[in-house]
């Protein structure tokens, strides 16, 4: 049914959007108040690791619910295997979840599968993992080769004990 794929492509590009704000503004806090802290580098890699993960956790969250959603307020398409049931309990939000993190992630373990026009939210989902993944990713780069201190990219390490080359 064509009514099904446009409002379930819609939602896609409306989750989407609104996953993309998210990360956006996380990221934008971080680069904001790294430039005044004065915390160690290692204590600035969890200032710029833990949010991204707190990122990507709230979008495979905000899937979670549009599949919950589309599976039990709509015809429009279900996740099915030999044990998910559609319901609104508790065990049927965790396999929305479960399934969200396997497909933003494109693991995909194809235990649970979409059915209908839910398959395009789920497709919708791979490819802005992939994008948020690997904007995330040149955002740690940045962020660590702006605020990485001087003196710490210019060591050499061997073993366990760091030293500054010389000359």
């Amino acid at each position: 049914m064509l009514t099904g794929f446009i409002a379930v492509s819609l939602a896609s590009v409306g989750v989407i959007a609104i996953t993309s704000l998210i990360t956006y503004e996380i990221l934008r806090y971080v680069w904001k108040i790294l430039p005044g802290m004065t915390a160690t580098p290692r204590l600035r890699v969890l200032l710029i690791v833990i949010p991204i993960f707190a990122a990507h956790i709230i979008s495979i969250w905000i899937y979670a619910v549009a599949y919950f959603l589309v599976e039990n307020f709509t015809s429009f398409g279900a996740l099915t295997n030999a044990t998910h049931q559609a319901g609104l309990d508790y065990a049927s939000f965790v396999d929305c979840l479960y399934f969200s993190a396997a497909t933003y992630t494109s693991l995909g373990f194809g235990d649970i599968v979409p059915t209908h026009d839910l398959r395009m939210l789920s497709s919708a989902e791979v490819l802005n993992g992939l994008v948020m993944i690997g904007w995330t990713v040149s955002f740690t780069y940045l962020t660590m080769e702006k605020f990485w201190s001087l003196p710490h990219r210019n060591t050499k390490v061997e073993g366990d004990k760091a030293k500054r080359p010389k000359g």
